[in-house]
């Protein structure tokens, strides 16, 4: 009988490539992980929807999955279709937040989460991004329902000048991460995969000092450094230098199998 970990992955470079493309030996390594008696599960800024299906492809049954940075963290229901029900759920009224963001970035594509998984978007998104789950509505209506998250992306801007636009705003009564390109993702005061992934944490009764988290994005600063207090934070070798800089350890990149190449010797 082993002490169990908890092993909290993102998904997007770190299990994925951002083609889409998940390598097999990175399944293998996360299955056999999970077959020796660790608490393998998901920490990711996907919606549910788009997370349940990477379940799925990875067949992980956890007990608990983080989604949307934190803000929904999901319990295994054998009682609800999808196997999952919303266990907590963090929101926040979006109207304040959007009216000042889009003072700076007027031309840019918003969109809002609510507690369903549902969006209410206005502007342009990548079919992928939001999932199937959205309707496209007028800027004044995105600010009528209780938020999860708010997303914000202006590709129009290098990924440098849009970090520079967000520290300016000044937007201190949320939390807020920016992903691939100039993509920003802001949820509830003081909500991150951190604080989901401690509240799991608990519940599982699973010390500090066994916790190991893998990421790759801004949005896994605080998961990292949260796991790496006493456990491990491993960060993927492409991470930015902000990324790195929080994480204990450092493994290969996403398309080098960096998860497989971590797992092979845990």
């Amino acid at each position: 009988m082993i002490d169990p970990w908890l092993v909290a992955l993102d998904i997007d470079g770190t299990l994925m490539h951002e083609d889409g493309v998940v390598s097999p030996r990175v399944i293998a390594e996360v299955q056999r992980v999970r077959d020796a008696g660790h608490e393998v599960m998901l920490a990711t800024g996907r919606s549910v929807s788009m997370t349940l299906p990477v379940l799925e492809r990875f067949q992980l049954t956890p007990r608990y999955v983080v989604c949307s940075n934190g803000a929904i963290t999901l319990g295994r229901d054998e009682d609800a279709l999808t196997g999952y029900s919303r266990v907590a759920v963090d929101s926040f009224d979006p109207s304040g937040v959007l009216a000042t963001i889009r003072e700076s970035l007027r031309d840019a594509s918003y969109a809002v989460e609510d507690e369903e998984g549902f969006f209410r978007y206005t502007g342009f998104f990548p079919d992928s991004a939001l999932g199937a789950l959205s309707e496209k509505v007028p800027f004044e209506q995105l600010g009528e329902h209780q938020a999860t998250r708010v997303v914000v992306i202006s590709p129009e801007h290098a990924i440098e000048e849009f970090l520079s636009i967000v520290e300016k705003m000044g937007l201190h009564k949320v939390t807020y991460n920016v992903g691939w390109t100039a993509w920003l993702d802001i949820a509830p005061d003081g909500v991150n995969k951190a604080t989901a992934l401690e509240r799991v944490r608990d519940w599982l009764d699973i010390p500090r000092s066994r916790v190991i988290a893998v990421g790759d994005g801004r949005n896994d600063i605080d998961m990292l450094r949260w796991a790496s207090e006493s456990g491990r934070g491993v960060a993927m070798g492409q991470a930015p230098d902000e990324v790195l800089a929080v994480a204990n350890e450092v493994t290969l990149t996403d398309l080098e199998d960096g998860v497989a190449e971590l797992f092979r010797t845990f």
